[in-house]
């Protein structure tokens, strides 16, 4: 009963999300409109050329501009600065958001002469979460609400968990507008709190000035209980809104957890580079016979185990490994333990006292090492959120580790980002994560 009930919760507040954005901001007049689009004289926006090789990506609906000749020479650009695309002819060619200091100069919004006003942001945000119904969301209070240039806003993202909105800024062009992102969301969705995750450059800064692990601030309504407990397909999770470089719990890979459920019953699961535990979790709460789970960090271990708790499991009888992956999977084979199930997603790099792992070249490294460790057709499931790393380049890495440990790998799912992370067919940058299930056999 318990579950149905939470169920019911999550789906009606999303509903009601969905319904208030759709009542609310929306263009009620014919005058709303024009107002939105004025002309280029009015809005005097200073306008950028951009050579052809740019253009023809605009043609094509890219989202990006990235630095050339070009831009090199645009003279007195400001970060933040709204500014129109041009041709040599000067024509006008889209609406974009500057800043000088990136790669990514500037990131287009839409067509040219758009107002960046309160109309334009409850638009793309009601537009966001009318999407969100598309997405499998039952039993579940922690989904992606923005997913940056596949919701028409480049650079951004805001994740919900439970009543809290985590609003995150890949660039300080949108430093400036903050403010009006923040009460159009209070406005649309009455969220308990709406939290800022700073950028690396200035968790960096920050550590430089003072000791602590807070590396997000509150911008409006109250702060979240420390940890905070949301919901993901029936199961809970403890995530901190406040400290850390993470939250506790990447909602990408949901739909993935719920498909692994669904293969683990009374088979012994090894989850690799584990964090918190939510697939661990998963597996566990699925039945699996047995659940190891191993990391370089005993504290997201130690969560672990809470989240092992939170859901009525018993840790005491699974495993929890603190230590160097490559080791611990050396010590266990010569010990002889057997798996059914290993799966890992490590981060795209990482560095121990023993080891680096890069995502190129250390994924077949890692296949090689996890092989002799399964049963001769059992599963190895491989991830990656590198954005580098296209999937015909990640399958290659998959081979390369099969072919060193002489087993045979037979792909039987590739799956990727769930439906609150769409991506734009103009944009297949945004489709960055592989997330691969191959039945393994000894080499003949």
């Amino acid at each position: 009963m318990e579950r149905v009930s939470v169920a019911r919760m999550a789906t009606v507040k999303l509903q009601g999300w969905i319904h208030a954005a759709r009542g609310m901001g929306a263009p009620d007049s014919v005058s709303t409109e024009r107002n939105r689009y004025l002309s280029i004289k009015d809005r005097c926006m200073k306008k950028y050329q951009v050579g052809s090789d740019t253009q023809r990506m605009l043609a094509l609906g890219h989202p990006w501009v990235l630095a050339d000749a070009f831009t090199k020479k645009w003279s007195k650009v400001h970060c933040g600065e709204l500014a129109l695309l041009c041709n040599e002819q000067q024509q006008s060619l889209a609406t974009a958001l500057l800043d000088p200091t990136d790669r990514i100069v500037a990131r287009v919004l839409g067509s040219p002469g758009l107002k960046l006003d309160r109309s334009w942001w409850v638009d793309r945000l009601r537009q966001a979460a009318e999407l969100r119904q598309q997405a499998c969301l039952h039993e579940t209070d922690v989904f992606r609400l923005v997913n940056g240039e596949g919701d028409g806003l480049p650079g951004l993202t805001i994740d919900r968990y439970a009543d809290y909105l985590m609003v995150q800024l890949y660039t300080p062009a949108w430093d400036g507008y903050l403010p009006q992102l923040v009460e159009a969301l209070k406005e649309l969705f009455q969220p308990a709190g709406i939290y800022r995750k700073l950028r690396p450059q200035e968790t960096r800064q920050l550590e430089a000035r003072r000791k602590g692990k807070n590396y997000s601030r509150l911008l409006a309504g109250t702060e979240a209980p420390h940890p905070l407990m949301v919901r993901e397909n029936g199961l809970s999770y403890h995530v901190d809104l406040q400290q850390g470089l993470n939250t506790g719990l990447f909602p990408d890979q949901r739909q993935h957890r719920l498909d692994l459920m669904r293969r683990v019953a009374g088979k012994r699961f090894l989850n690799l580079f584990a964090f918190t535990g939510a697939f661990s979790v998963a597996a566990a709460a699925a039945g699996a016979k047995q659940v190891t789970s191993v990391d370089v960090s005993g504290a997201y271990l130690d969560i672990a185990r809470e989240n092992f708790a939170l859901n009525r499991l018993n840790p005491k009888k699974h495993y929890f490994i603190v230590g160097d992956v490559f080791v611990e999977l050396a010590k266990t084979q010569k010990s002889g333990a057997q798996f059914d199930v290993i799966l890992f997603d490590p981060p795209s790099f990482s560095t121990t006292r023993n080891s680096r792992f890069a995502t190129r070249n250390g994924t077949s490294q890692l296949v090689a090492a996890c092989l002799p460790l399964l049963k001769s057709g059992g599963l190895l499931i491989t991830s990656s959120n590198h954005q580098k790393v296209d999937p015909a380049s990640y399958l290659k890495e998959l081979r390369r580790g099969a072919l060193e440990a002489g087993w045979e790998l037979r792909t039987i799912y590739r799956g990727s980002q769930p439906e609150d992370f769409p991506v734009s067919v103009c944009f297949p940058e945004g489709d960055y994560l592989k997330y691969v299930i191959s039945v393994c056999t000894k080499g003949r």
